[in-house]
């Protein structure tokens, strides 16, 4: 396992600056000012007018099933009365009143943009229809990369580890603006993007590519980037996962981590992001489930923590904007406390938004209970409130919620954004060796191509497999590739039959996907590398692979198998494009943990 402090205490080398993208003009959304003092007292006058039940709905944000607001299809329905006690968005609305609506893939909410914008307005058509107007808020987690809710034919582009590959600020601002402009085409005016976690741990399995890098200031500057982009779009960004999710090795969806940071740990490697996004007006903050005991030693998570969601977040940073949490179905916020007291402690911590939890029905019992009983003060939840409705204020929300298909088809998924999104992804691969010259690929030497390896799941709608990306676009410059998946954990029966295979190429391409000492992957790479024949390494998520490959002569790492990310290496391959991506994070030798192989900043080119 490489080494977590020798990551901590690396030298962070500078990222070097790429050519800046320019800004599509129609990536531009209208930005409404800061509420006056006029607007404020409208939202005051309004809270004011709110029941119990009202007030403790709008601090919910909620997913639902289905592709439509009134009319989704039967299993959505079943599905939606079994865990959440209605029939669709619109009857979700009018009972609880919730705030707003998350969008999920899985939820079937996302089929293509068109009946996105439709979903969108089905929604805002239910929250005008209210006794009082209020529309919600739309949300999704579009922070593209290996995190993306909405795919083709909405553009996808780089995610941010290979954007912090690139180290460009303007080319981070420009995916940033590119994503939040189709958001508000769609109809959503929140995304929860971008992360600012500096990923000091190799073995982090929730954050890796998530984030942009191990700098902090590195990090720092690309948040920043990207909350002027999409705010700079009309869309409501969000800093995740406070106070820092970058050093842990558990999965907070399935556990509860302990990040052991000191103090001045914290301040030196997790602040700098947090703080540069409250700098740049950022509207939202996201807590993480997770235990942070030199700031809390109660062993409650950051979400119910009122030293760190207030203390920290509040005083110490001096933020002002709207706090939400993570998800209330995750395992690490749900360890301690029981499904009903988490929304209650959440909000008493400093906590605005209560993001997905598992019961709606409890929870927003929970809450209004709380509300009556004045265990929630009154002044509190409305102070709380405020924060929200200037929020949708701010996003144009009480001017015109609504969007068009005309508007989809103006600004999701245009030329001139997907060609942008393929000019940033030249500008992230990293090469990271390239011992002899095995790079680039000739077509005269190496004609036939076998392309082999790990095929991860794609987030849907994002294209892949990445083996079938790969060999396509190899395909189509020149070569005659042929794609074999292996899946993530080959047997011998297949390894064999890829070394099979490669008899009949000139070489190799294999995608790998976080390569462990054991692992058949590992396995596989030796015994293609036994041939003789040249073999092309590709991580395809985490960089660190080549760190478990010694034998391998040519390695590059894409930071992400959605098709934008691999189609740019696959150039980089042939040689159309020079590698330009430079190493976010170190890798660590594996004989030796403390030492790094290839540190911050590393990357050849040709």
């Amino acid at each position: 396992m490489h080494s977590r402090r020798a990551v901590l205490t690396t030298a962070a080398a500078a990222a070097a600056a790429c050519a800046a993208g320019t800004v599509p003009a129609a990536a531009a959304s209208p930005v409404a000012a800061r509420p006056t003092a006029a607007a404020r007292d409208r939202m005051r006058r309004l809270i004011a007018r709110m029941t119990p039940e009202e007030k403790a709905g709008q601090l919910f944000v909620m997913r639902v099933y289905g592709h439509s607001a009134t009319d989704p299809d039967p299993a959505d329905v079943d599905a939606n009365r079994k865990e959440i006690g209605v029939a669709n968005a619109a009857e979700l609305i009018a009972k609880y009143h919730v705030g707003g609506v998350i969008y999920f893939s899985w939820a079937h909410n996302t089929r293509d943009p068109h009946q996105i914008a439709e979903l969108s307005n089905g929604i805002q058509r239910a929250g005008a229809a209210q006794r009082l107007p209020v529309p919600p808020l739309i949300s999704t987690d579009q922070e593209h990369g290996i995190v993306a809710r909405i795919g083709a034919p909405a553009t996808l582009l780089p995610g941010a580890m290979a954007l912090g590959a690139g180290g460009s600020r303007a080319d981070a601002t420009t995916a940033a603006r590119i994503s939040g402009a189709e958001l508000y085409a769609m109809g959503i005016r929140q995304d929860f993007a971008p992360d600012a976690d500096v990923n000091v741990n190799p073995a982090n399995p929730i954050i890796g590519v998530r984030s942009f890098g191990s700098d902090p200031q590195a990090v720092a500057r690309m948040v920043t980037a990207q909350v002027r982009g999409y705010q700079g779009a009309g869309v409501a960004a969000c800093a995740k996962h406070f106070p820092g999710h970058g050093d842990t090795d558990v999965d907070s969806h399935v556990g509860l981590p302990t990040i052991h940071h000191t103090a001045e740990e914290w301040e030196r490697l997790d602040e700098p992001p947090f703080r540069a996004a409250v700098a740049a007006g950022i509207d939202v903050i996201m807590s993480a489930h997770i235990v942070v005991p030199a700031f809390d030693p109660s062993g409650d998570p950051a979400t119910l923590s009122h030293p760190i969601l207030t203390g920290l977040l509040r005083e110490r940073l001096g933020y002002d904007g709207v706090v939400i949490t993570d998800s209330l179905g995750m395992q690490g916020v749900r360890e301690k406390y029981g499904d009903e007291r988490v929304p209650v402690l959440a909000l008493k911590a400093g906590v605005d938004q209560l993001l997905n939890p598992p019961d709606l029905a409890v929870a927003h019992a929970a809450v209004v209970r709380a509300l009556k009983d004045g265990e929630l003060p009154e002044a509190d939840i409305d102070a709380k409130l405020l924060r929200i409705l200037l929020l949708k204020e701010r996003r144009g929300l009480f001017a015109d919620p609504y969007t068009s298909r005309a508007e989809v088809d103006r600004v999701v998924g245009v030329r001139r954004h997907l060609e942008t999104a393929d000019a940033l992804a030249d500008r992230t691969t990293t090469l990271l060796r390239n011992t002899g010259g095995v790079l680039p690929l000739s077509r005269r030497r190496e004609h036939r191509l076998l392309v082999a390896g790990a095929d991860a799941a794609a987030p849907s709608g994002t294209g892949g497999p990445p083996t079938g990306v790969l060999a396509r676009e190899l395909t189509g410059l020149g070569f005659a590739a042929t794609a074999l998946s292996t899946g993530m954990t080959p047997d011998r029966a297949m390894i064999d039959e890829v070394v099979a295979s490669l008899g009949e190429h000139d070489a190799a391409v294999v995608a790998t996907y976080d390569v462990t000492p054991g692992s058949a992957q590992r396995a596989l790479v030796e015994a293609l590398l036994a041939t003789g024949k040249p073999v092309v390494q590709l991580a395809v998520r985490n960089p660190y692979d080549i760190a478990q490959l010694d034998g391998v002569r040519a390695g590059l790492a894409s930071y992400g198998w959605t098709d934008v990310e691999v189609r740019a290496a696959a150039r980089v391959i042939a040689g159309r494009r020079s590698p330009r991506g430079r190493l976010p994070v170190p890798v660590m030798r594996v004989d030796a943990p403390d030492e790094e192989l290839y540190p911050v900043g590393h990357g050849l080119t040709y």
